[in-house]
């Protein structure tokens, strides 16, 4: 399909707000053209160094610079599987108690969506959620090394179908519908995450604030564990719980879930 102009607009503004630290690296997956293929680039201030070959495998630089603001953004890396943590910051307990190690479950790849792309609500959900997370992406390396780098994810929710009268044996659908995992819009490789700040906005409202310090288990915790039963490959990735409580999205809004020295991942929402 052809990139629309509001596309266009969604991922430049997107890419201007990362604010770079030193040392950190920001890889990005992007659309350049109408109907063009998906590549991997390095962000450097407002132009895109495009690369060849994977981003795991020391890519090499390919061809000159674009600039940044005609390109379509994708989710940065393509998984080949999605974890996520459940009740992993205090805040989001209320009165269960913490647990004694990640809880961990599974998120289809088909819920992933992009920068700037809709979440859509199914038409029989009455009750989805946002949840801002830092996202994990992991590498080739072992131990804390395996860690890649970070982004931005929306652990989207439908609390009915998790908890309600008509939830399910397990969460596929309540965390798994198509667009339930909006993840983006760089990854942040050399980033030291503990310092963070997590912000949620709706509506350009501040809904969730958290330090990413605050996780009951850190990144390198949560991959120590899921690595002791579960293979982790390159481009796998996993988000790391959502702070404080959350509501409901309808349709019209606008959710942003923004990490220092990341940046700001948007997403509107609309009805399926």
């Amino acid at each position: 399909m052809p990139i629309t102009r509001r596309e266009i607009l969604a991922s430049a503004a997107v890419l201007q707000v990362v604010a770079p630290k030193p040392g950190v690296r920001y890889y990005v997956r992007y659309s350049a053209g109408a109907g063009g293929a998906p590549a991997y680039g390095v962000l450097e201030g407002d132009r895109i160094q495009p690369l060849a070959g994977s981003i795991f495998e020391n890519p090499k630089p390919n061809g000159k610079p674009i600039p940044a603001s005609p390109v379509k953004l994708l989710y940065p890396c393509q998984p080949p599987k999605v974890l996520a943590v459940g009740l992993n910051y205090k805040s989001h307990l209320g009165s269960r108690p913490a647990p004694s190690r990640p809880e961990l479950f599974y998120k289809p790849i088909t819920c992933l969506q992009h920068p700037g792309d809709p979440i859509v609500i199914p038409a029989d959900s009455k009750n989805t959620h946002y949840e801002g997370e830092l996202v994990i992406v992991i590498g080739k390396g072992t131990g804390s090394k395996r860690i890649f780098g970070y982004t931005c994810g929306n652990d989207v929710s439908e609390r009915d179908w998790q908890n309600g009268t008509d939830k399910d044996l397990q969460w596929w659908r309540a965390k798994g519908a198509d667009t339930f995992g909006p993840m983006g819009p760089v990854i942040a490789v050399g980033l030291d995450p503990k310092p963070s700040m997590l912000k949620t906005r709706l509506n350009g409202a501040v809904v969730q604030q958290q330090l990413v310090s605050d996780l009951l288990f850190d990144c390198e915790a949560i991959v120590a564990f899921a690595s002791k039963y579960v293979t982790l490959t390159p481009g796998d990735v996993i988000y790391t719980g959502t702070p404080g409580s959350t509501k409901a999205m309808k349709a019209g809004d606008v959710v942003e879930v923004e990490i220092d020295g990341i940046g700001v991942l948007r997403n509107p929402v609309k009805a399926g």
